[in-house]
């Protein structure tokens, strides 16, 4: 694998024009319509196109983006809600299907969106990344029609309009339009009513406004410094002596300063990072503003605020958190979602390909075609809590986790594994953990290529030096290294190899495949074969049937059951149109690869370790070396090492 690659350091006139060209569509899409009138013309001209649209409530807001995002996509409503993180979060489905839910519920009122939304996870873990999503999406969003969002203009706030309709007429605003009036004025924007338009609300300007973490509007974030001197001013304000002066009276709204995070979040989203972290009266003020929508400051009534508030962190602060008594009111005002490492060594090596392909150092390294996953199923060793039941190991659990087929475990195994282990994935190897090994593998090596054995090394060399891992866990964390290696990977490249040595691998392997089939449904039916070539009857050779199976490990008591399910699925594929291919059953399929590779044990070993080898085997490894470089993702570095591995596999054996 190879995430970057360029033959120049200066791209090419005809992709310059390409870009140019991708810019120039991006601008004219993502070219919002502006808009700016009196609220009089907001009332003629805005608002009886879609009343609806313009009450939202924050939560409803990004409701509406989330599913904005998937309108194109399949699957049904919670998958296609899930749109705006697939192309950025792996392994997290079902964290990320109660983030949506919590919206979906909120947006339809219930009293979930009186609730300060947690995420809860180790380090590296996606929390960070899905509130930058969230921001993300929303920014987009705000800039096209149906995201379309209108203020009174210079309102610190970026008040809704409509909240200028006086509270005796909201009942017939209601009748007339068909919503609901839910925020009140701020101090701000009534002194500014009274004081420039004489209280003539229908003169106050409006105009439309766009969600931007960098401007901050509509979007907010508050990263705690040392809790010891944050200032609650860092998120309502406080008074502006400069103005104060200008003006002369600190109750003045014009003297506040307006500056907080809770006035930048306020339409949108508020991110708290780290947020058990700051003090006490920070959450209760938040907790507050979640419940009632209002904030309260010195000088000025009860503020009204409408915004979600993000909030995350991590499981030592959590921890601490619960063990103090008064918090526990606290947490009953809290929605809180465990965002867990990935638990499927595919999706964690989507993780990684993600990681690398955005990151300088890997720029023209060639990876070979398991160094992801190896590294991943390591990772993912880590997390997961030992089975309990008989005969499961953790070699096991790992593959039903990413779906793959276990002798004796029904795939429904893995649903009530994950239920006996809650808290799998809070724990373990974290992505920035493996990243920063490879890095370091490929910064110390002057080769511009990195091996599956090399990553294990550099994985190893990491353990043993970091100081924060006790001598138990890295010697636990150094097994699972040799589990991943001989579980995994000696598996991998022996079949790698094996293709590489038989170009007609393939079409070998479905001819087999089918005198399987021929041969278990004649010891079904208790029937002869006919020999295609002598035309003589036999008996079905159980001697070849119990070969195959015995390769998966599948037991003489049974092979009935297992050969029923093969004829099953052979059954359904040939009512469907279709062929019954190695593909079409996992386990057959590593059943018949590992029958040829052992049937071709010998002659890859004759070729593979000859000590010096003649010109015929020299042409032979050259073959299989070239093979490995052209269809299975090596270069010339990794090829070599992967033959040289395989030798010392088949000498040990």
């Amino acid at each position: 694998m190879r995430p970057h690659s360029s033959s120049s350091d200066h791209p090419d006139p005809a992709r310059r024009s390409e870009f140019i060209d991708s810019l120039s569509s991006f601008s004219r899409h993502h070219r919002a319509q502006r808009w700016e009138g009196t609220f009089g013309q907001f009332l003629e001209e805005i608002l009886p196109a879609n009343p609806r649209a313009m009450v939202r409530s924050s939560h409803e807001y990004i409701w509406d983006m989330l599913r904005w995002h998937g309108r194109s996509a399949e699957g049904d409503d919670a998958a296609r809600s899930r749109e705006l993180f697939r192309r950025d979060l792996f392994g997290i489905d079902e964290p990320l299907t109660r983030l949506v839910e919590y919206f979906k519920a909120a947006a339809a009122g219930s009293d979930v969106g009186r609730r300060l939304l947690l995420l809860l996870g180790p380090p590296s873990g996606g929390k960070s990344t899905v509130a930058i999503l969230l921001k993300r999406g929303l920014e987009e969003y705000s800039r096209t029609d149906e995201g379309a969002l209108y203020a009174i203009k210079g309102s610190p706030l970026r008040e809704n309009p409509l909240n200028l309709v006086p509270t005796s007429l909201r009942a017939q605003f209601r009748e007339t339009y068909g919503v609901d009036i839910e925020g009140e004025l701020s101090p701000w924007a009534r002194d500014y009513v009274e004081r420039e338009f004489d209280g003539d609300f229908l003169r106050v300007p409006v105009e439309r406004v766009f969600l931007s973490e960098a401007s901050r509007a509509g979007i907010g974030t508050y990263a705690p410094h040392d809790p010891t001197t944050a200032d609650i001013a860092d998120l309502v304000g406080s008074v502006d002596l400069a103005k104060v002066a200008q003006i002369g009276d600190e109750g003045d709204p014009r003297a506040w300063s307006w500056s907080g995070a809770v006035y930048a979040a306020s339409r949108g989203l508020l991110e708290m990072i780290e947020i058990l972290k700051v003090k006490r009266e920070f959450l209760y003020l938040l907790l507050t503003m979640t419940q009632e929508k209002n904030v309260k400051v010195s000088r000025f009534p009860l503020i009204h605020l409408d915004e979600t508030i993000l909030a995350h962190t991590n499981l030592a602060e959590f921890h601490k958190f619960l063990q103090e008594k008064e918090n526990e009111a606290l947490l009953d005002r809290m929605v809180i979602i465990k965002v867990p490492y990935a638990l499927s060594y595919r999706d964690e090596a989507r993780i990684y390909q993600k990681l690398v392909s955005g990151a300088p150092a890997f720029r023209n390294v060639h990876l070979d075609p398991h160094v992801l996953n190896l590294a991943s199923v390591f990772s993912i060793l880590t997390r997961l809590a030992k089975p309990e039941r008989e005969g499961l190991d953790l070699a096991k659990k790992l593959r039903l986790y990413a779906g793959e087929a276990v002798e004796g475990v029904p795939e429904s195994e893995a649903n009530r594994l994950r239920m006996e282990a809650p808290d799998e994935g809070l724990t373990g190897v974290s992505p920035r953990f493996v990243i920063n090994a490879i890095s370091n593998a490929i910064t110390r090596s002057n080769a511009h290529s990195l091996t599956s054995m090399e990553l294990l090394l550099a994985l190893k060399d990491a353990i043993e030096h970091d100081a924060r891992i006790d001598s138990k866990q890295k010697k636990a964390w150094i097994d699972h290294l040799v589990t991943a290696r001989k579980e995994f990977y000696n598996r991998w490249v022996k079949e790698d190899v094996h293709r590489a040595m038989f170009a007609s691998f393939e079409e070998e392997a479905q001819q087999l495949l089918e005198k399987y089939l021929d041969e278990v449904e004649a010891s079904l039916d208790h029937r002869q074969v006919t020999d295609p070539i002598t035309g003589e009857t036999r008996p079905a050779d159980e001697r070849f049937l119990r070969s195959v199976e015995e390769k998966i490990k599948v037991s003489d008591s049974g092979k009935l059951s297992f050969r029923q399910e093969v004829v099953r699925k052979a059954m359904v594929a040939f009512k469907a149109g279709e062929k019954f291919k190695l593909s079409s059953h996992a386990r057959m399929r590593e059943a018949i690869e590992q029958y040829l590779f052992e049937e071709r044990r010998d002659v890859l070993r004759l070729v593979t370790s000859t000590a010096r080898p003649d010109e015929d085997a020299r042409q032979k490894i050259s073959v299989v070396q070239q093979r490995l470089i052209n269809e299975y993702g090596y270069d010339e570095h990794s090829a070599k090492e992967a033959l040289s591995y395989v030798t010392t596999l088949l000498a040990q054996e």
